[in-house]
């Protein structure tokens, strides 16, 4: 096996879409996610045009030299594995990676429990260890549990549970399978005239005015404009703004992500007047459609937590759907002692 570097967008999408796609295994899920679109090629120059520094990389087989392959380079070699890699500096010269739901590994290795899947783990971290630089760990989050020593279990950053929407079903199926309230405060949004319509980034004073009166009235943080807009500026709508109208006014916005088999809600924001015309109910019904009419398989409310957000995790599941349990965030510990000191720092930083 060998590590290399993605250079090409259609290379990585053809590996990455179908085998982020594969069904999950084991006993937390055997469920089907759909693609994870924090692992596309869009996602990461989002992040790249704010600053960060990412790195796309793979694991092959060594195959003969001379042939193609995905990637680049001399090698036919089977493509095994791949993540997007962003570069978190700690301090000093120190820096750890973060893979934001990866790694992406072929449905050939997907699910594997012996030798195999343990090499391709082992082989895969310890070349990630050696990777340009100075990496005290590299943060993951597998679709599936990684179990050995040098795997420590850290706090979530992505939602660790989702609520999927299955959007092979027809649109009576879909409101059928809602809870009785859900259906109801659609149908009021629509008898009550709210319309929703595709908004583009002209329109983002708009939105993040909504964010900002959201953000303020329900006590949670909130991105800086900024990370908002280059969201938007992605090309061949990766993300799109949908805005709820009631009288000439635009009181409720939701940022959505199309990318491969699934469609995912991103950030959804409402004025603080006209509640009672229930636009967010109608917001997210509009995006399921539009989801279901473009072809995508699954749409992903993105986060249930009954203790953190009790109120949103009660209006996404009123949707109906599936959850799905992911098994959380790991770091892949390079260098113990300096990973140790990091922990206590950040332990420290939190009680101060």
């Amino acid at each position: 096996m060998e590590l290399f570097d993605f250079t090409d967008k259609k290379d990585w999408d053809d590996f990455v879409r179908p085998a982020a796609s594969y069904p999950l295994s084991g006993a937390i899920s055997s469920l089907n996610s759909g693609a994870e679109y924090l692992q596309s090629w869009e996602w990461g120059e989002i992040l790249r045009s704010e600053g960060e520094e990412i790195y796309r990389v793979g694991v092959r087989e060594e195959g003969e030299k001379g042939g193609k392959t995905s990637g680049g380079g001399a090698n036919n070699g089977r493509i095994l594995a791949a993540a997007t890699l962003v570069k978190k500096k700690i301090f000093f010269s120190y820096f750890y990676w973060y893979a934001p739901r990866g790694p992406i590994f072929s449905p050939s290795q997907a699910g594997k429990n012996g030798q195999a899947q343990r090499e391709l783990n082992d082989f895969l971290f310890s070349e990630i260890s050696r990777f340009r630089g100075r990496a005290l760990f590299c943060r993951l989050e597998p679709r599936e549990k990684i179990e050995g020593p040098a795997f420590k279990k850290t706090i979530d950053l992505q939602p660790a549970q989702t609520l999927l929407l299955d959007l092979d079903k027809s649109e009576d199926a879909l409101l059928k399978a809602m809870q009785p309230k859900t259906r109801y405060n659609i149908r009021l949004a629509e008898k009550k005239g709210v319309r929703v319509i595709a908004a583009t980034s002209a329109d983002f004073s708009e939105f993040w005015r909504l964010m900002r009166l959201t953000g303020e009235r329900d006590n949670f943080r909130i991105h800086e404009a900024r990370h908002y807009e280059k969201m938007l500026q992605a090309p061949d709508n990766f993300i799109r703004l949908f805005l709820a109208r009631y009288e000439g006014k635009n009181i409720a916005a939701g940022l959505f992500c199309s990318w491969g088999d699934k469609a995912t809600y991103l950030h959804g924001a409402s004025d603080n007047e006209y509640r009672n015309v229930m636009a967010p109910y109608l917001l997210q019904w509009s995006a399921i459609k539009e989801a279901r009419e473009a072809g995508r398989r699954y749409y992903d409310f993105y986060g249930l937590d009954e203790k953190k957000w009790p109120g949103v995790t009660r209006f996404k599941l009123g949707f109906g759907g599936r959850r799905v349990i992911y098994p959380g965030t790991y770091d892949a510990v390079f260098r113990p002692f300096l990973y140790n000191l990091y922990n206590f720092l950040r332990r420290l930083r939190r009680l101060a």
